[in-house]
């Protein structure tokens, strides 16, 4: 039992050999009208997809205006991508801590990171538990910052009763759909957005910085087209775009199985003597993405061995995730050990335990089962 995976079934396969069978398995309508679905699935105006959640992250960095000499604030709990978009572009990612009890960028630590170089913060909403972005936005109000959300934990997810990605209270919002997220495309991302200027950034951005119909110079016919940006061949194929129409019609029935599945987790758990769980934040319903458990202090020194144990009992958990400034070459860069010390700690305490809408009742049952087996035995 792996801690996430894909959900495919009949109606994806079929959406996905009709294209095959199509004129176009690339570069094709079937993109604009995921595109357009995904927007209004969220609250948005624009979305632009991307050929993963990392070109997503670059593409709205990139649109945004984050260039050389900037600082962007986000957090060390998430994967490498978010911090590695602003290198990219030759800016400079600045983290601060996050909170003990969800693995979220703590907004109060935020204002000590602000400086004057400070273009951008980027909230990460961990295992799909909504950052409290009001709170964020005020700050970045006050400051002339902007907000991009990395929401690629997040699709499905409400923040005061409304859907993560429709950028209400940022810049833009970025999704993956990698498999284990909450919907597929193989691989891929996206942007959102309700900001034109960005929306076209983002559209050459993905096709090497090309635009067919937006010239600055003068055409020479109908076979013209301009490069404007140095861009990338960050493109999505309509055999993408046609699984990914297809998912988007069972997210709620994703979010639904997720949220089951967490309730009875949480209710398993409770005050359990070997480990704490993670609740949803206020104001906010979780997209459960994942299910982190954290070890309490008298376990977390025998990490290494629970995890070990648990792969053993066929319990395909993971961790997520290693602070990003304390891979080699973040430290290559100037980081150190200790700037964070709430994220190296979390670090030290979460195992991501099975989390996905396959997972039946019954593996559900022997993954609670198998757990608290390994814990009595230590």
């Amino acid at each position: 039992m792996p801690y996430g995976k894909q959900f495919i079934d009949e109606e994806d396969i079929q959406n996905v050999t009709n294209i095959l069978e199509s004129e176009f398995i690339t570069q094709g309508p079937k993109i604009e009208e995921f595109e357009k679905k995904i927007a209004e699935y969220c609250g948005s105006k624009f979305a632009v997809t991307f050929n993963s959640g990392t070109s997503a992250l670059h593409g709205a960095y990139f649109a945004f205006g984050l260039e050389k000499n900037d600082e962007l604030i986000t957090s060390p709990n998430t994967f490498a991508a978010t911090s590695n978009a602003a290198l990219y572009l030759n800016a400079t990612p600045v983290f601060a801590d996050v909170e003990e009890k969800t693995g979220n960028l703590d907004i109060s630590k935020v204002k000590q990171k602000i400086t004057s170089k400070t273009k951008l913060i980027v909230p990460v909403h961990y295992a799909g538990n909504p950052v409290n972005i009001k709170e964020l936005y005020e700050i970045a109000q006050d400051h002339n910052i902007g907000i991009i959300e990395d929401a690629a934990h997040a699709l499905g997810a409400r923040y005061r009763g409304e859907k993560i990605g429709n950028s209400k209270y940022s810049e833009m919002s970025i999704f993956s759909f990698h498999p284990v997220k909450h919907i597929t495309t193989g691989e891929g991302g996206a942007v959102l957005t309700n900001n034109r200027d960005y929306y076209e950034k983002l559209i050459m951005f993905r096709s090497h910085g090309i635009t067919k119909d937006q010239f600055i110079n003068e055409s020479d016919g109908d076979w013209y087209y301009e490069m404007q940006y140095l861009g990338h061949n960050y493109r999505i194929t309509d055999i993408q775009a046609a699984l990914g129409l297809s998912q988007l019609n069972k997210i709620e029935m994703f979010i639904k199985k997720r949220r089951k599945i967490a309730s009875e987790y949480n209710t398993s758990f409770d005050n359990n003597p070997y480990f704490d769980t993670i609740c949803e934040t206020p104001h906010s319903e979780s997209a459960y993405h994942l299910y982190p458990i954290l070890l309490k202090d008298q376990y977390k020194s025998r990490k290494k061995e629970i995890f070990n144990k648990l792969r053993e009992k066929d319990i395909g958990v993971q961790v997520h995730y290693i602070p990003v400034y304390l891979h080699p070459y973040y430290e290559k860069l100037g980081y150190k050990r200790g700037i964070c010390p709430l994220a190296e700690d979390f670090y030290k305490k979460e195992i991501s335990i099975p989390m996905y809408p396959a997972l039946s009742p019954e593996d559900q049952e022997e993954v609670i089962s198998r757990i608290f087996s390994i814990f009595k035995k230590l």
